[in-house]
């Protein structure tokens, strides 16, 4: 045996504890994800028995797809579009939070990092209906601003504008955190050299402090984006019977209060999780790093 062979077969052990370790993550990816993403793939395209509602048999019913577009097309858009609005409105909020957290909080920065996550101790639907208490016509939010006369409507709830507002509440620690970690790794001696190369401070923030916080931006949006798209509790309590709801909703009524509306439901699903599939793979490429890429 040469002096090589001990170190090759100790190689080979350790690649097969590796593989041996990642049987547990790749069977639950498998059993929790590929099925049935499979399964939600084939009811989409099976065809209803004739005058038998939720009965079904298998078939490779694309029309299912052109059905399901055609009449909810506006929930789909206006899913991306609250989405997006609340992605956009969560990072004018996370950030500077995510700042002050990284470099000026000093002795308070537990106290902020708790405050962002103790959210997350209370129910997802209980706090949306405390947001729709807040938002409520007799609430204060709405008495302050119909003072000010800035709401036209003179009402919140029941409007994008509080599903909006939700959305933004509910998924607003995923944009800060991500943020906040990026900051708080990122070297102050980098961002005091901006200064020192006769950078005003907001020169100094979009080439220096900015760029170096981006993995932490484009994980928050993306946190935030994905499950936003697909929420439909905030549209469930906190919007109108049409106006606003979303995808999410209709696909909540074709699975459980439609009868023989599984393959609608399957069909929105689909397309939804590949249009954000898409995008999401879109905004990597375009504005993505290679910690992301």
């Amino acid at each position: 045996m040469t002096d090589t062979e001990p170190d090759v077969i100790d190689a080979r052990r350790s690649r097969r504890w590796a593989y041996l370790l990642l049987l547990p993550g790749m069977a639950w990816l498998v059993i929790f994800f590929v099925v049935p993403v499979v399964q939600l793939f084939t009811v989409s395209l099976q065809s209803d028995y004739p005058g038998f509602p939720g009965y079904y048999y298998r078939d490779l019913n694309v029309g299912n797809y052109v059905d399901a577009l055609v009449e909810f097309w506006p929930h789909m858009v206006r899913s991306l579009v609250f989405g997006a609005l609340a992605t956009f409105f969560a990072f004018l909020l996370a950030y500077p939070l995510a700042y002050a957290m990284a470099f000026k909080a000093g002795k308070w920065r537990g106290v902020m990092l708790i405050s962002v996550i103790a959210p997350f101790f209370t129910s997802f639907i209980l706090r949306t209906i405390a947001w729709r208490q807040i938002l409520s016509d007799d609430g204060p939010v709405v008495s302050v601003l119909s003072t000010l006369h800035v709401l036209p409507g003179e009402r919140i709830t029941e409007t994008w504008i509080a599903v909006v507002a939700g959305l933004t509440y509910n998924f607003l620690p995923f944009m800060v955190l991500p943020i906040y970690a990026s900051l708080e790794r990122a070297d102050p001696r980098v961002i005091e050299a901006g200064g020192d190369l006769y950078s005003n401070g907001l020169t100094t923030f979009a080439r220096v402090t900015l760029p170096m916080s981006m993995p932490g931006v484009l994980a928050g949006t993306l946190l935030t984006f994905i499950p936003a798209s697909g929420d439909y509790v905030n549209a469930e309590l906190l919007g109108s019977d049409r106006s606003t709801k979303m995808v999410g909703n209709v696909i909540e009524s074709q699975f459980f209060r439609v009868p023989g509306g599984f393959d609608t439901a399957a069909a929105l699903s689909f397309t939804l999780m590949a249009m954000i599939l898409v995008l999401v793979f879109v905004y990597v490429r375009r504005f993505g790093t290679e910690e992301l890429v």
